[in-house]
């Protein structure tokens, strides 16, 4: 690993003066500088703070920002401080909506091409209960009114061997766009869940088709989404964390297919592979899951890649 500040400080002794500290300090000579000052014992964190520095003063050499333009900038990250709460984080949906989480998201998850793809947590999670393999999850006001739905599919390797005994977390929004943390007309832990697989790595829960809905426009983030002539919509889809013994854990949505925003999500996290119809279900597949009346079905089979040996304390054949 390359040390983005070893040779700033081999340019500067500790203490001293750095040529061009005046009026014609050379363009880079200041991002030396602070360079120069990155110590400490992590190399991790010297390594991102450096490139930090780096980039960040780049920018501001690329754009010459006005005095003005940076203190609003100061003063627009001070109000997203203020606006987190317990129950809201300003920081991660900023984060969302500049794709960054995304890009983490990228970087981190990396594997077989066969792997289901991860997507972004997002802000609403939170521990869901326990329940029996085809529960209804839906247990408020949406029941009466949204679209029932099945959603089914199995939970494997990237060979495609089942993998049983996975615990797959899922939670949703209902039929308005509304997670149960949102909406005091539903009870907690609605539209959430915990499966665990058997034998044949099946899943299945029932549940009603959620909806597109709009980010938290109220603060400053939805100041910025303004400004940009930017809407704050996000596609419809269910929220997935899969975790299984020996292999690395996977959190992802399955996107309903057909949805107006899937080529503009707010947050950036469509993957195609993670698109799949809710399409109607027919006479074979209401026998199979106990439906009645009209209903959706869904099919999302999710594939998990191997642990490295590391993360399972041995080693692989």
């Amino acid at each position: 690993m390359t040390d983005p500040t070893e040779s700033a400080r081999h340019a500067f002794a500790e203490g001293t003066t750095p040529p061009g500290s005046g009026h014609d300090r050379e363009p880079d000579a200041l991002t030396r500088q602070v360079l120069s000052t990155v110590r400490g014992d992590d190399e991790r964190l010297r390594e991102l703070i450096g490139g930090l520095v780096t980039h960040l003063h780049a920018f501001v050499r690329e754009t010459r920002p006005s005095e003005d333009e940076w203190l609003r900038a100061v003063d627009f990250l001070v109000r997203t401080g203020r606006a987190c709460t317990e129950r809201r984080n300003e920081f991660i949906l900023l984060s969302d909506m500049l794709g960054l989480t995304s890009a983490v998201d990228d970087v981190n998850h990396t594997g077989p091409p066969t792997m289901t793809p991860s997507s972004v947590e997002g802000p609403f999670h939170s521990p869901a209960p326990p329940r029996p393999m085809g529960a209804w999850i839906a247990e408020g006001p949406e029941l009466r009114r949204g679209e029932r739905a099945v959603v089914h599919g199995r939970i494997t390797d990237c060979d495609g061997r089942p993998l049983a005994g996975a615990v797959l977390d899922v939670w949703q929004a209902n039929d308005t766009g509304l997670y149960d943390s949102q909406d005091d007309e539903q009870p907690d832990g609605n539209l959430r869940a915990l499966f665990t697989t058997g034998p044949d790595g099946a899943y299945w829960f029932r549940t009603v088709k959620p909806a597109s809905y709009p980010v938290p426009t109220d603060g400053p983030v939805g100041e910025l989404l303004r400004a940009l002539g930017r809407h704050p919509m996000r596609p419809a889809h269910v929220h997935l964390r899969v975790e299984a013994a020996g292999h690395r854990s996977l959190t992802t949505h399955v996107f309903a297919a057909g949805d107006p925003y899937l080529g503009s999500d707010a947050a950036f996290a469509v993957k195609d592979a993670l698109v799949a119809p809710f399409a109607p279900g027919d006479e074979d597949t209401a026998r199979r899951f106990g439906m009645d009346g009209p209903f959706l079905q869904a099919e999302f089979d999710i594939r998990l890649a191997a642990a490295p040996a590391a993360e399972t304390g041995g080693t692989r054949a």
